[in-house]
């Protein structure tokens, strides 16, 4: 299953897609998406839009999950960060994928261990867990790429572990569904 991970921002939104096969993760690609602080709130939402439209045709994921954001200080940026994250919630769901949303806290316990973890720290987690994933430093589009990434990542072993459990509780369905 081909698994889209974003960390929204409205300057840049990280994303990372990687593939969950039989309970193991590859490493597929990462970027991140840019848009121009010259123009307006609305022109750079466009722009946004735009380039997760272009991942999602050149990728073809299967699933998305976005991270959930914290409320900032600054009650403009916590706005701005809200309407990023609108579109990044938007542009996978209109394309028929399902979005899982999952906290940050969530995303690093599931990855490094601990809620706590530093970016660093999940940025060396993201490395060992995806086999093909460059090693030399940070993945090359930095810790927006990661944290998409580790969002994959948390993405794929709770889509695993609700998969188990559905099995358990129904297990005539899960056997119907293997035939």
């Amino acid at each position: 299953m081909r698994l889209l991970g974003l960390d929204p921002g409205l300057g840049a939104t990280g994303w990372g897609m990687i593939e969950f096969e039989h309970g193991r993760l590859s490493h597929v690609a990462h970027g991140v998406v840019l848009t121009d602080r010259t123009r307006s709130l609305a022109e750079r939402l466009v722009q946004l839009a735009d380039g997760l439209e272009a991942v999602l045709v050149t990728h073809r994921p299967e699933e998305a999950a976005v991270e959930e954001t914290f409320v900032n200080r600054n009650p403009l940026s916590t706005l701005k960060l809200g309407q990023a994250r609108g579109i990044t919630l938007l542009v996978p769901a209109r394309a028929g994928l399902p979005v899982a949303e999952y906290l940050p806290n969530l995303v690093k316990k599931t990855v490094v261990g601990t809620g706590h973890a530093t970016k660093e720290q999940v940025q060396m987690m993201v490395r060992m867990l995806l086999p093909g994933l460059r090693t030399e430093g940070a993945p090359s589009a930095g810790a927006d790429a990661a944290d998409a990434l580790a969002v994959a990542i948390c993405h794929a072993h709770h889509r695993q572990t609700k998969a188990r459990l559905d099995a358990a509780r129904h297990p005539t369905t899960a056997l119907a569904a293997r035939r």
